[in-house]
């Protein structure tokens, strides 16, 4: 366990699966309250709730949508009424759409920049109330190296993280004088359910781009995350530090 986030409480978006149930994994060894959360999966979401309570770790899972600003208010009351304020919120939630941008309908796109870069919005305001008047905490946000590229076919995915890029440098300049630290973590291609629709010809092209020649996992996103979230890091805040092997 880490004795600087033992007892904190710790709020991941979208940690039902993939990356944001491997930071709730590391987080709770690390000796935090859990904080779990899907829009959709709620088999997966209560799975995870079983596995951390038999683990003996404090854990409240939240089916609720994070693109709805309402929604995110009950979700942050009963996180309150439970465990008291957020210490660490980490904004992993995201959704992808693949194909030309010519291609997409306005429903389409509203609808990722909703999930990927409103849910970052909504969960951030609701945070740092509290955050500001203990002056302390920490906002992890998960983005995509997309977001300092561009992704032919991943436009609008593309402008949501780059979004979320901005965001966190602005928010790290708003919130430091006030002892709150903001980064982000740009991933490559890591291993989760979002690039599972690629056949073996493509993965072996993507390895090939990757100086460490393999796909990231999600167990070394939640470490770097974890890392953000420490006192070992204290003197790091508007970074968006991207994790891809090398790729770019």
């Amino acid at each position: 366990m880490i004795l600087s986030l033992m007892g904190k409480t710790v709020f991941i978006t979208g940690s039902s699966r993939g990356i944001g149930r491997a930071i709730a994994l590391t987080f709770a060894k690390a000796g935090c309250n859990i904080v779990l959360n899907a829009s959709k999966s709620k088999e997966a979401l209560l799975e995870m709730e079983k596995r951390l309570i038999e683990d003996n770790v404090p854990v409240l899972a939240l089916l609720g949508d994070v693109s709805d600003y309402d929604c995110c208010k009950k979700m942050f009351q009963s996180i309150e009424d439970t465990f008291g304020n957020v210490d660490i919120l980490v904004n992993n939630a995201g959704i992808s759409h693949i194909g030309l941008f010519s291609d997409m309908n306005p429903q389409q796109w509203q609808k990722l920049i909703a999930v990927n870069l409103y849910s970052v919005f909504n969960c951030t305001h609701l945070a740092v109330t509290d955050m500001v008047r203990k002056k302390s905490g920490s906002i992890i946000n998960i983005s995509s190296m997309w977001g300092n590229v561009g992704a032919s076919c991943e436009a609008v995915y593309s402008a949501s993280k780059g979004g979320i890029d901005s965001f966190t440098k602005a928010m790290a300049k708003e919130l430091g004088p006030s002892g709150i630290r903001v980064n982000a973590i740009a991933c490559g291609v890591i291993e989760t359910q979002m690039n599972a629709s690629f056949d073996e010809e493509e993965r072996k092209a993507l390895a090939e781009d990757i100086s460490l020649m393999r796909f990231g996992t999600p167990e070394e996103v939640a470490k770097l995350a974890l890392f953000l979230a420490q006192e070992a890091s204290s003197y790091l805040t508007g970074q968006i530090i991207t994790l891809d092997g090398g790729m770019l």
